[in-house]
């Protein structure tokens, strides 16, 4: 930015009004401030500094002034769960304590833990009571609300659904200290690992997005990340799931594919695929239905390759939630994953 911008308090981002108060703060509170952010942050303002060069009185005093005037606000202030951990860290808070409170504040939305399970998918809530006590579900369950009640105890197994049943048939005043064991047990074997599981990993979650994209969008990206992250791109290379990795799906898991997608987007998808795919589809269909796709493909002269793109995403997609059901697995390759038949 050249010395004319520095003299423009409007043309400022906030990653610059941010360096241009810790320089002038001066030394000694930058530091306690540097001290309060992670690696990313102190790297974003630091490159920021670096390049400032001379900044107007008239901007700084500007700056001051709204800087003043936000922290008057209660409005303005902005948290988060990393800044919060770290204030934690920083009251001397044992490491324990702070997991615990860090993960109550991840962990579903509610005051109590009876309204937090209210907000917990009956599938996910039904999974884990399933490997508890009967007595403990039929705790569980009648201190949620009956409609959600009703949709755990139908995903139960059978047998241990109805001995859940008796048991809050028979069941009479709850102690407290019954309830308070429960609530404990929910608290440290349940919403903890609820709220872990909730994090995801960043590198899958880039991994998805690419995915996503156009195939040019995403060469382009991981081209970047493989020169300022060559880890990172390899890790998220490593967990990307393409069209092509369908190669990896057995016979009876192709065939489930065949019948869950239209039948309109394969022939397209096909038509831009590598030869080893497409024998692979066209051995798992009958004959006949083989010859009616080849036709097809023959007949729809060229396919513009957004097309063939969106089609070919559309059937990971379709696989991914497959696999997400159960109904097909997919390997990802090498020797571990070897199928033995």
């Amino acid at each position: 930015m050249n010395m004319r911008a520095r003299e423009d308090y409007r043309t400022l981002n906030g990653t610059e009004k941010a360096a241009i108060l810790l320089l002038a703060l001066g030394e000694e509170q930058s530091v306690k401030i540097f001290e309060q952010m992670d690696e990313d942050e102190i790297l974003e303002i630091s490159q920021v500094m670096a390049g400032l060069g001379k900044v107007s009185p008239k901007v700084i005093e500007r700056l001051f002034v709204e800087f003043a005037e936000q922290m008057s606000s209660t409005n303005t202030l902005v948290g988060s769960h990393d800044s919060t951990e770290r204030l934690l860290q920083k009251a001397g808070i044992g490491t324990e304590r702070i997991d615990a409170i860090m993960e109550e504040i991840r962990g579903p939305a509610g005051r109590t833990m009876w309204e937090k399970l209210g907000n917990v998918n009956e599938e996910i809530l039904a999974t884990f009571l399933q490997k508890e006590y009967p007595q403990t579900v039929a705790v569980v369950l009648s201190k949620i609300n009956s409609d959600h009640a009703a949709r755990v105890l139908a995903m139960l197994p059978e047998t241990f659904a109805l001995e859940v049943i008796h048991r809050m048939l028979r069941m009479e005043a709850i102690q407290k200290e019954i309830l308070e064991e429960v609530e404990r047990t929910l608290r440290t074997e349940f919403m903890t690992n609820l709220a872990r599981t909730n994090r995801r990993d960043s590198h899958e979650l880039i991994a998805d997005i690419f995915n996503n994209m156009d195939r040019t969008a995403e060469a382009r990206f991981l081209d970047e990340l493989e020169k300022s992250a060559p880890d990172s791109a390899e890790k998220i290379r490593s967990l990307m799931f393409t069209f092509e990795d369908l190669m990896n799906l057995d016979p009876a898991g192709i065939q489930t594919l065949i019948r869950a997608v239209d039948k309109d987007k394969l022939p397209v998808a096909l038509k831009g695929a590598t030869e080893g795919i497409r024998d692979l589809f066209f051995s798992n269909m009958s004959e006949r239905a083989g010859k009616i796709m080849k036709e097809d493909m023959a007949a729809m002269g060229p396919v513009r390759l957004r097309d063939v793109e969106e089609s070919q995403q559309y059937i990971v997609n379709t696989a991914k939630d497959l696999e997400s059901r159960g109904e097909i697995m997919i390997a990802a390759g090498g020797d571990d994953d070897e199928m033995i038949y």
